[in-house]
């Protein structure tokens, strides 16, 4: 397939593009290059005669037409988005801007392209969401997130991808756009922007910096290895039915608390500190993020039981891989600590 994968150049999306370039296909990388972003995370494939990359802002719609009519997708996976719920705290506007407005223009500049194309059947638009716009769970392991479960979202973040998810339905239903979307849970691994927890407690540990843990670290996340997402999305892209929704999760559930210790455990033996000490010792709780979730978990039985896809390793497995690539990597990560926000406590001003 020919594929345009919006946000290629981030965390995910860079993941998608090198999965989606090794199985073949011809990748398009739309991204608008903002402070998350990172040619280097697709710096292996970017020789490839199958990949191309177009610097855009999925807000620029004229752009967007351009770019459909010069490489003429088969399929658009949509990743482009503000996606760190600290931030949209602190500027919910851009949240709006790139997350609804972004993703209006590009079901619109789709709409067209299809249309004039005749609108074949094998077109795909597949939207990548987040379990985030279901709300809360309450402790509970037998409640977990479903396809049917209500939205419910509860922070700029979230909001602004719950009316995303909404807009691909309707242009779903209302234009006969054939559309896909998933839903996943918290992803971590290579090339993770140093913003998020595993991160940021990788590199604040190795810099003898505090670890800080949200309120008791009692939050509860399902922690997906993005290698893992990337191979899920390509599933949904190829087998999902057109205007399903799948919910992709690690089943992994771990509280902040017992992830940050599993990182330190990790770290103690690959990298131990030059006092004997545990890298224990840098946890540190700090004020709770205004209106933080309790709990997410994903049930995977649809995309398990209909496309055949589940995760190919633990929680502990990830975050020991995720762990040595960011040893291995120091000049992947020294090259961004100057970015905005990097190092930075965000969210408190709610």
């Amino acid at each position: 397939m020919k594929i345009l994968i919006t946000g290629g150049a981030g965390f995910i999306g860079s993941a998608v593009v090198r999965r989606a370039i090794a199985a073949g296909h011809a990748v398009t990388n739309l991204d608008a290059l903002t402070y998350a972003a990172c040619l280097d995370n697709v710096a292996s494939v970017a020789d490839s005669p199958n990949y191309a990359f177009e610097q855009a802002d999925i807000r620029d719609r004229a752009a967007l037409d351009r770019i459909f009519a010069t490489h003429q997708p088969d399929a658009v996976m949509h990743l482009a988005a503000e996606s760190h719920v600290d931030r949209s705290i602190d500027g919910p506007g851009t949240f709006i801007e790139t997350n609804i407005t972004g993703s209006f223009n590009m079901l619109e500049a789709a709409r067209k392209y299809w249309a004039e194309s005749g609108k074949p059947d094998d077109f795909r638009f597949h939207h990548v969401s987040t379990d985030e716009v279901y709300g809360s769970l309450p402790n509970d392991p037998e409640v977990r997130f479903t396809e049917d479960s209500p939205y419910d979202p509860r922070s700029p973040y979230s909001a602004s991808k719950a009316a995303s998810d909404h807009l691909l339905r309707a242009w779903g239903e209302t234009y006969g756009l054939p559309v896909l979307l998933s839903n996943c849970s918290n992803n971590y691994g290579p090339f993770h922007f140093p913003e998020k927890l595993v991160p940021v407690v990788i590199l604040n540990a190795l810099a003898g910096k505090a670890l800080p843990i949200y309120g008791d670290g009692s939050n509860i996340r399902d922690w997906l290895y993005v290698e893992d997402h990337a191979e899920a999305l390509l599933c949904v892209l190829q087998k999902g039915a057109v205007g399903r929704s799948y919910n992709i999760g690690g089943d992994n559930e771990r509280s902040n608390l017992d992830l940050v210790q599993t990182l330190c455990e990790i770290l103690d033996e690959k990298q131990p500190r030059g006092d004997g000490a545990s890298y224990k010792d840098q946890i540190t709780y700090v004020t709770d993020r205004p209106g933080h979730d309790a709990r997410y978990a994903i049930d995977p039985s649809r995309i398990r039981d209909e496309l055949g896809w589940r995760p190919s390793v633990t929680v502990e497995q990830g975050l020991e891989k995720t762990v040595q690539w960011y040893l291995d990597n120091e000049a992947w990560w020294r090259a961004l600590q100057t970015r905005d926000g990097v190092g930075e406590r965000l969210g408190v001003k709610a």
